[in-house]
């Protein structure tokens, strides 16, 4: 069985808009506490930040260490699988999971060498629709329903715990790939997925209705099949002729 130390580095935990500098740090400690060092901050309010320092403890490694993007697909990019952690559901149509079930599914990812990413929405309105759509599934921690404000660190230490309990526990031996060459990473899926739109714009298929929730049910389809490189080269393909066609067929 590959050591959890090993695995353990296939794992990121993905903070998005944070706006106290102290939850940074708090993430910080949770996940070094649970074998994880890899933090990636997408947009925070205040970072570097003394308060995310006093907070991490001895974990200023992993502050020292993390990443900074301008947006969450930066942050996810190398990553071929992601879940992301919401409280409620927001009528984006993705598989709920619990802590445990989305664990045991991030350590089969790993298991076979993908970069698996845990995302994290802002403290106070979370994870929005379309940075929930560029997450394979939904994690939904149990809590009660009349008091279901779980602080952001403590929301990221559920997460590296179980993650942690996963690894370590009796699983089976890692499943073979699921496709014969690794999935593309997020950030080929989103240009992809922006190529889509613009098609889509571009022959006119809309035909005046709301696009985002075709484009959320397809980014939905696309994320499940998770389509290797040379698959995302042949739509591409098939995109730009539907492009090219649409053009001919305005001229006059």
């Amino acid at each position: 069985m590959t050591d959890t130390a090993d695995l353990a580095k296939l794992f990121r935990f993905v903070l998005v808009r944070t706006s106290h500098p102290g939850n940074i740090g708090s993430a910080a400690r949770a996940i070094r506490t649970m074998g994880f060092t890899r933090l990636e901050l997408v947009a925070p309010a205040d970072f570097p930040s003394r308060e995310a320092d006093a907070l991490a403890a001895n974990a200023v490694s992993v502050l020292a260490g993390a990443g900074l993007h301008a947006s969450l697909v930066d942050g996810l990019a190398g990553a071929t699988f992601a879940l992301g952690l919401s409280a409620r559901r927001r009528g984006v149509n993705l598989p709920e999971l619990t802590p445990r079930e989305g664990a045991m599914q991030a350590l089969a990812a790993a298991a076979r060498g993908e970069q698996v990413a845990l995302v994290f929405g802002n403290e106070r309105t979370g994870l929005e629709n379309e940075e929930l759509a560029r997450c394979h599934a939904m994690v939904r921690i149990p809590s009660v329903e009349d008091y279901s404000s779980l602080n952001l660190a403590q929301a990221v230490q559920v997460m590296a715990y179980e993650q942690r309990l996963a690894m370590l526990g009796d699983a089976p031996a890692p499943a073979p790939p699921e496709h014969d060459e690794p999935p593309a990473d997020a950030a080929r899926m989103e240009r992809f997925f922006e190529h889509l739109a613009q098609t889509l714009d571009d022959i006119e298929f809309h035909k005046g209705r709301e696009p985002t929730t075709i484009m959320l049910r397809l980014r939905r389809l696309f994320l499940r099949a998770q389509p290797d490189e040379r698959e995302l080269r042949i739509l591409h393909g098939v995109l730009a002729d539907a492009q090219r066609m649409a053009s001919l067929a305005r001229r006059p």
